[in-house]
């Protein structure tokens, strides 16, 4: 394993890939910090890819039933709370089972596992009180809801591994992270439709381009490792199954707002719902114009864009909600 004195970022305990400046460098207590950056708070971007998927399954259910109500403020509330703890106890998990890997790939060798900050122990206990804390939040909803979240568990056990037995580990990802797609819809409505899994799929092809994107800063370390991913998968082919991913995105987002709200019958409120669909695409294509897949840099910016293409989607879903 590699030790802390032959990486310049663990003399402070600081993350190589985090937000440079982050809160958790700078304000959260000398104590937390490896515990925080364990769960990735100083890198939120995926709280927000996990948390956006709730939010989009949120407001199409309100556009396909009566509009938003009071009980949604808790729902919108909680599943960003929820988010942020389900996250960081994922990336427990992962940290834990790949910790070797981590300490093979300069990225993520600066990780509080492999630099020594915390040890496999502390992360077990550590993602149990995430994920008990999440728990109690779940168990507010209705049972619907709940039998949902105990289900999401068994992916979130077995994606750190996928990238062992499959070159499409970033299915098992998507999988995962758009489960609020479900999660959300059936708190609001207490049940779950065909547009509802339209939008789950939409989300997961979503997830297959960002994270093929993110997944190509570590290409070359990956290889030399024996890591799967569809960047590798992929290699030179990467921009054609880029904007393939981008295609079904926008198409499914489409099918499941068309087939949630022309029972409706509000032809403005399917425009607007349309518009998420649209959105979406003309920033993920604006990504795609300005990407090179052979700079980590711009992989990661890219990567972290995706929370605004996000939310473009779930502003305009919320709109169509009140119409």
């Amino acid at each position: 394993m590699t030790q802390m004195s032959e990486l310049p970022e663990a003399a402070s305990g600081t993350v190589s890939d985090a937000v440079k400046g982050n809160w958790v460098d700078h304000l959260a207590p000398e104590r937390t910090r490896p515990y925080l950056r364990l769960s990735r708070a100083d890198r939120p971007i995926g709280t927000w890819l996990l948390y956006i998927p709730c939010l989009w399954g949120v407001a199409l259910a309100a556009a396909a039933g009566n509009g938003f109500r009071l009980w949604d403020l808790w729902l919108v509330t909680s599943c960003g709370i929820g988010a942020f703890l389900m996250r960081g106890a994922g990336c427990t998990w992962n940290d834990i089972t790949d910790r070797e890997f981590d300490a093979a790939v300069a990225r993520t060798k600066s990780r509080p596992i492999p630099s020594g900050q915390v040890t496999v122990r502390q992360a077990l206990v550590w993602m149990a009180v995430q994920a008990l804390l999440a728990a109690l939040i779940l168990f507010t909803y209705n049972m619907t809801s709940i039998l949902l979240g105990v289900l999401s568990l068994a992916l979130v056990a077995i994606y750190p591994f996928a990238k062992r037995f499959t070159w499409w580990p970033q299915v098992f990802l998507g999988l995962a992270f758009n489960w609020g797609a479900l999660l959300g819809w059936a708190a609001h409505a207490g049940e779950i439709s065909a547009s509802t899994f339209a939008l789950y799929l939409s989300g997961i092809a979503w997830t297959l381009y960002y994270d093929t994107i993110y997944a190509h800063q570590d290409k070359e370390d990956d290889a030399l490792i024996g890591v799967k991913s569809t960047a590798r998968l992929f290699a030179e082919n990467s921009r054609w199954w880029l904007r393939l991913f981008l295609a079904l995105t926008v198409i499914l987002l489409a099918v499941a707002v068309i087939l949630a709200l022309v029972p409706q019958r509000n032809p403005l409120q399917m425009v607007v719902g349309l518009a998420a669909a649209w959105g979406i695409g003309l920033h993920m294509a604006r990504q795609m114009a300005r990407l090179d897949l052979d700079s980590p840099e711009s992989c990661m910016m890219t990567f972290r864009a995706n929370r605004d293409a996000g939310l473009i989607a779930a502003l305009f879903l919320a709109i169509a909600a009140v119409l």
